[in-house]
């Protein structure tokens, strides 16, 4: 995308330098000229604004994370079209000063087990109100945890990596996933398939790098990552870091499990876990909210890295541990070996060995027996169904010797319809030998349609969108020629449009026909009446009638005419003089035919010719003149 530095966006935003760009979208700092204030200007790349899909895509989920008001979310300010300069689709967002959590693990490696629970403890804060909200992230990743210069941390870049491609392909957008494919869910990757856990997993690998300074897996190319993900499992950090305690170990192992089932549900349920590790480690936060927009004290320097003097003190506490174990056992064996010498008799090795190996079988078949009458042993495990279609779970449970027992069929914002949600017992649980398996299928997503508004009152279309679990939104009006004022023009969406339970249906108010000012054309001509009236968009109606005393083509009488305004697109009536309903016969006698024709032709009537003779003049005429006759009457003349 070239860059727009300089540009003025919607009139308002003023681009002064780039600030990041993506597969994407290119973000800009920049000044908002009415609030006089920086901000940040995200802008769709060319060749996806011109994806209607995505535009609208890339609009609601903005919609939706400006819905999210968190401290440590990047709030949504702005979102619109560039239509006065260079096209471009973009949303506008306050601006940090600061760095990225990237920056901070890029200087100083693996952060300290305080430290790295005080800067994800505001990210699970944050990622725990979207979930509640039903928002996913779905591109979780340091690159996307911001860090204020006070030490504030914010998520940012809500929603804009959706899209059902994303889990599916690794060739859709590349740039964007080279940069997440780290972090990304073995579903996402396998059946690119989003929810809650997808982002729970990503939390639990950013939690990892925290915590050890290194990715889970690494590999030469994106494939052979995402090949890792669904493959392979997560290590514990502390094989890394001895330093790490088996609580944190808990969480990230958890978090990062294969198969979804065996994740938190959602960050809220790892957010809490995590702030039960963080309070047991530093009691003296157990009264301080660790959910508010509480600056970090910043240890990132310039230049020299903290990394060698963590090494070398994590070097030394684990020769400490060593040392103190040592000293233990040495004097564990004094003790033991003082204690010998009070017995009497000593058993030989011979003997020991043979009991301590007829104990060990003894041990051996009571666990064996144990593992098959009423252990696990005697279950059979089930795998991960989720992602499948009814016949692929049936089959794949009727391969175990078990069965499909009751369907149970709920709606879904992220599972296709007919795909299983999960199963019960879930992947990776145990049923006894021919035992049921219960599924659990999306129905789709839960919609409901708009009811017809068209022609109701306010009142009418709230009670009618209150039956339909939905609601009023904006309310605007506008003129109208065929509803009253007060009544429903249109709604947006319109009637029969799917929308989610508790959505907002705007309205549009009729105002009723446009009032114009009415001006009264009686004495004037017909062609100035039609031409004004036309024009300002009223409808025209002509009517024809004689009058003795109105000149012909001029206006008799209008209606209305007793009024000063009328509604826009009214009818209007005209009577129109067709001229007297008598005219008197001129005198033509002795005047030529071609002068008398023209005479009684230009008053209306019709002439007929008789001849006498040789003669060109007039001799006589029928009716006589002077007679009183009705426009259009039949003179005849006499030519000889």
């Amino acid at each position: 995308m070239s860059d727009l530095t300089g540009e003025l966006i919607d009139n308002r935003y003023l681009l002064k330098h780039v600030v990041a760009a993506g597969g994407m979208a290119t973000i800009y700092f920049a000044l908002d000229l009415r609030l006089d204030r920086p901000v940040a200007v995200k802008i769709m790349h060319p060749h996806l604004a011109n994806d209607e899909d995505f535009v609208g895509r890339f609009i609601r989920e903005a919609k939706a994370a400006a819905a999210l008001a968190h401290p440590n979310i990047v709030a949504i300010q702005d979102q619109g079209w560039n239509e006065g300069g260079v096209p471009a689709v973009f949303i506008v967002m306050e601006y940090i000063e600061g760095f990225t959590l990237r920056d901070v693990i890029t200087e100083q490696g693996a952060l300290g087990v305080n430290e790295s629970l005080r800067y994800f403890a505001p990210v699970l804060s944050a990622m725990s109100a979207a979930h509640k909200s039903g928002i996913l992230h779905r591109d979780i990743k340091p690159e996307n945890i911001l860090i204020s210069k006070d030490g504030r941390v914010k998520v940012a870049d809500f929603g804009l990596a959706k899209g059902a491609q994303l889990g599916s392909t690794l060739t859709v957008e590349s740039s964007v996933i080279l940069g997440s494919v780290s972090y990304l869910s073995p579903e996402q990757v396998e059946r690119g398939l989003s929810d809650m856990r997808s982002d729970v997993y990503s939390l639990g690998i950013v939690l990892f790098e925290m915590l050890t300074g290194k990715k889970p897996f690494d590999g030469e190319s994106p494939i052979q990552i995402a090949y890792m993900h669904v493959n392979e499992n997560v290590a514990a950090p502390s094989t890394l870091n001895p330093a790490i305690p088996a609580e944190l170990d808990e969480i990230v192992l958890k978090a990062t499990a294969n198969n979804p089932d065996k994740r938190f549900k959602n960050a809220g349920e790892m957010h809490e876990q995590a702030l039960a590790v963080l309070t047991k480690l530093d009691p003296k936060r157990r009264q301080m909210s660790l959910e508010l927009d509480i600056p970090i004290p910043i240890s990132i320097t310039k230049g020299k890295s903290p990394k060698g003097k963590r090494e070398k003190r994590d070097k030394f506490d684990i020769i400490k541990n060593i040392t103190t174990q040592l000293d233990l056992k040495r004097g564990d064996a004094v003790r033991e070996t003082s204690g010998t010498t009070k017995r009497k008799r000593k058993v030989s090795t011979r003997v020991k060995r043979n009991r301590a190996i007829a104990l060990l079988i003894v041990l051996l078949i009571i666990g064996t027996s144990w593992y098959r009458i009423s252990g696990p042993g005697n279950k059979i495990a089930i795998p991960s169904l989720a992602g499948m279609s009814q016949t692929q779970a049936a089959t794949a449970v009727a391969e175990l010797g078990l069965k499909i027992g009751q369907v149970q069929e709920v709606f879904s914002e992220d599972v296709p319809k007919g795909k299983v949600i999960t199963s019960d017992p879930a992947g990776g649980g145990r049923v006894e030998v021919a035992g049921e398996v219960l599924l659990i299928v999306s129905k789709g997503k839960d919609r409901i349609e708009v009811p017809e508004l068209v022609g109701l009152t306010v009142e009418e279309a709230t009670a009618a969108l209150k039956s339909k679990n939905l609601k009023i939104g904006r309310v605007s009006e506008k003129y109208n020629y065929t509803l009253e004022a007060g009544r429903i023009i249109d709604g947006n969406p319109p009637s029969g449009s799917p929308v989610r339970k508790d959505s907002s249906v705007d309205l549009i108010i009729s105002k009723g026909p446009e009032q114009i000012e009415l001006t009264n054309f009686e004495g004037k001509t017909s062609d100035q009446a039609q031409s004004e009236l036309t024009s300002a968009g009223l409808i025209v109606n002509s009517n024809y009638e004689y009058s003795e005393t109105v000149p012909i083509g001029t206006v008799i009488s209008q209606t209305p005419s007793d009024v000063s305004t009328v509604g826009k697109g009214e009818k209007i009536e005209l009577v129109i003089s067709k001229g007297p309903s008598k005219i008197f016969i001129p005198n033509v006698y002795s005047l030529t035919k071609k002068a008398a024709t023209k005479i009684l032709e230009d008053l209306g009537f019709i002439v007929e010719f008789k001849y006498i003779a040789n003669k060109k003049t007039v001799t006589n005429m029928v009716p006589k003149s002077g007679t009183a006759v009705t426009p259009g009457s039949t003179v005849t003349i006499t030519l000889g």
